[in-house]
C-alpha cells in the first residue's frame, strides 16, 4: 500500500472512527475514554449481547452494531480487545471485512497468538500497531504505562496511534511483540502466581487470613488485598497471560521451585542456608551491600523507596488486631520465594517497573524492597521461617498451592485453571466489595509513592527500551 492512503485515513477528525471489537471491561474502558473525547465510536460484542450493550450506550454517541463486520468495515482505527485465547477465531471471521487503509490494533494481553492472527488473517491493504494498556479497567489510564508495538507501518501511523490515545494521557512504551511479552511475564505472569498461591492456600485452609492477628498489619495487609484483588477479577485475564505467553512458563516453574527450595531449607532449620540464598538474592536484585539499609548511617540510595512506612498501610486492614501487641513475626516465605526468583532468572525488576510496571506490581515491587532494604526486618523474617512454628501450616499450604498453579498452567489447560480460580474466588467472595474500596485507597498512596508525577512527551522516533533478561 502506498503512502497515498495517509491522506484518506482520517486526516478529518471529524470523520475518522474507532471501532472496537468486544467490549468487556477493557474494551468499555476504552469507549468511554474514546467518546468523551470527542472521537466517533462503533463497538460490538458476541451477539447475545447486542440488546444489553446497545442498552448501555443508549444515552450516548457510540454506534452499537450487531458483529465484527460492521465494525471493520466502517472503523478507520480498529481495536481488537478479546481474550488472547480467542484472537484467531475472531480476527479469522471478521479480519477480511478490513477497510482498506486502516489501522489494526489488538489490546491482547499476550501477544504472540495476536501477532500470528493479525499476520495469517488481515488483508495486505491494512496496517498494524498493536496495543496493551499495563492497567485494569478500574484503574484512571491517565500516567499509566500504555505498550505501542509498531507492526507493519510506516512512522505516520504511529504517530496517529499516539494522536488517538492522546485522551488516555498514558506514558506511551515502545516494545516488540517478543519485548512485550518477556516484560509481561517477568512483571505480571509471575506475580499473578503468587497471589494465586496465597488465595489457594488459604481456601485449603479455610481460614481469612485477616481475621489472624499475624496478618492484619503492614506488608500483611498489601499481600492479602492485592490478592483479593486479583481473585475479585475474572479467570480469564490472567489465564491467557500464563498459558499461552511462551515466556511465561519458565517464570512460574521457577517461583515454584523457590518457594519449594526455600521451604526445605525452613524444614530443616538451615537458617544459615536460608539466609546465603536470601542475601544473594538482596545484592544482586536489589543491590543492596550486606548488613547496610541504603539511606542510612551515610549509604547513598539511588531510588526513593516505593513503601517507606509499614505503618502508612495499617488503616487498609480488613480486620483490627485483637491485641495491640500482635505479633510482626512473619517467615514471609511469599516474598523471599519471589525474590529468589527474580536471581534466579536474572530478572531486575526495577528495570522492568521503569519500562512497563502495573500498578500491582508496583506493589510487590515495594513490599518486596521493604523487607530486603532493611537487614533487620529479613533477618527477623529468616529466623521466623527456620525457628517459628507458628507460620508453618500456611507456608505448608502455600507450596503445594504454587506447585499446583505452575502444574496447571505447563499442561495449558483453560478449564482446570478455570475451575482452581473459580473455586478459590467463591471463598473469598465475601470481602471481595470491602477489599475493592480498600484497593483503591491503597493503590493511591502506594503510586503516589515514587510514581511518575507527569505524563512523559513521547519521543519524536519510536525506541524499544533496554530489557534485561
Amino acid at each position: 500500500m502506498n503512502e497515498s492512503s495517509k491522506e484518506s485515513n482520517g486526516s478529518n477528525v471529524d470523520d475518522f472512527v474507532i471501532g472496537i471489537i468486544g467490549m468487556g471491561d477493557m474494551g468499555k474502558m476504552y469507549a468511554n475514554n474514546f467518546y468523551k473525547a470527542g472521537w466517533n465510536c462503533i463497538v460490538c460484542d458476541r451477539p447475545e449481547n447486542f440488546d444489553s450493550l446497545n442498552d448501555f450506550y443508549k444515552d450516548t454517541p457510540v454506534d452499537v452494531v450487531r458483529n465484527g463486520h460492521f465494525v471493520s468495515r466502517k472503523a478507520d482505527f480498529i481495536i481488537y480487545s478479546v481474550e488472547a485465547e480467542f484472537i484467531d477465531r475472531v480476527v479469522a471471521e471478521y479480519g477480511a471485512s478490513t477497510k482498506v487503509g486502516a489501522i489494526v490494533s489488538g489490546q491482547t494481553s499476550v501477544k504472540a497468538p495476536e501477532r500470528v492472527a493479525f499476520e495469517k488473517h488481515l488483508p495486505d491493504d491494512v496496517y498494524v500497531v498493536s496495543v496493551h494498556s499495563l492497567h485494569g479497567p478500574t484503574v484512571s489510564p491517565e500516567g499509566q504505562p500504555l505498550v505501542l508495538i509498531q507492526h507493519k507501518s510506516p512512522e505516520w501511523v504511529l504517530r496517529k496511534t499516539e494522536e488517538v490515545f492522546a485522551c488516555f494521557r498514558s506514558r506511551y512504551v515502545y516494545l516488540t511483540y517478543e519485548e512485550h511479552d518477556i516484560v509481561t511475564a517477568n512483571t505480571q505472569a509471575v506475580t499473578h502466581a503468587a497471589f494465586l498461591s496465597m488465595g489457594t492456600a488459604w481456601n485449603m485452609s479455610q481460614s481469612y487470613p485477616w481475621e489472624l492477628d499475624r496478618y492484619v498489619n503492614g506488608i500483611e495487609v498489601v499481600k492479602c488485598n492485592i490478592a483479593l484483588r486479583i481473585y475479585a477479577n475474572k479467570w480469564h485475564v490472567y489465564a491467557g497471560l500464563a498459558i499461552l505467553n511462551p515466556s511465561a512458563h519458565a517464570q512460574v516453574r521457577q517461583f515454584a521451585a523457590s518457594a519449594t527450595d526455600l521451604f526445605k531449607l525452613m524444614i530443616a532449620g538451615d537458617y544459615e542456608g536460608l539466609k546465603e540464598r536470601a542475601l544473594d538474592g538482596r545484592r544482586k536484585v536489589f543491590g543492596y551491600k550486606d548488613g547496610v539499609e541504603p539511606g542510612t548511617n551515610g549509604e547513598k540510595s539511588e531510588r526513593t523507596p516505593i513503601l517507606l512506612s509499614e505503618s502508612l498501610l495499617d488503616r487498609f486492614s480488613l480486620h483490627q488486631p485483637s491485641s495491640q501487641h500482635c505479633s510482626a513475626r512473619n517467615s514471609h516465605l511469599t516474598i523471599l520465594a519471589m525474590v529468589d526468583c527474580w536471581n534466579k532468572l536474572g530478572i531486575h525488576p526495577f528495570d522492568h517497573l521503569d519500562v512497563a510496571g502495573t500498578p500491582l506490581f508496583r506493589m510487590w515491587i515495594g513490599v518486596a524492597e521493604y523487607l530486603f532494604r532493611s537487614p533487620e526486618r529479613l533477618n527477623i523474617a529468616l529466623e521466623s521461617a527456620t525457628h517459628d512454628l507458628s507460620h508453618r501450616s500456611d507456608d505448608t499450604e502455600f507450596v503445594v498451592a504454587t506447585r499446583g498453579w505452575s502444574e496447571v498452567i505447563e499442561h495449558g489447560s483453560f478449564n482446570h485453571y478455570k475451575a482452581k480460580f473459580e473455586t478459590t474466588a467463591k471463598f473469598l467472595e465475601p470481602r471481595f466489595e470491602e477489599a475493592a474500596r480498600m484497593n483503591k485507597e491503597m493503590l493511591k498512596v502506594i503510586m503516589e509513592s515514587g510514581a511518575p508525577k507527569t505524563v512523559k512527551t513521547p519521543p519524536k522516533e519510536p525506541v524499544s527500551l533496554p530489557l534485561l533478561k
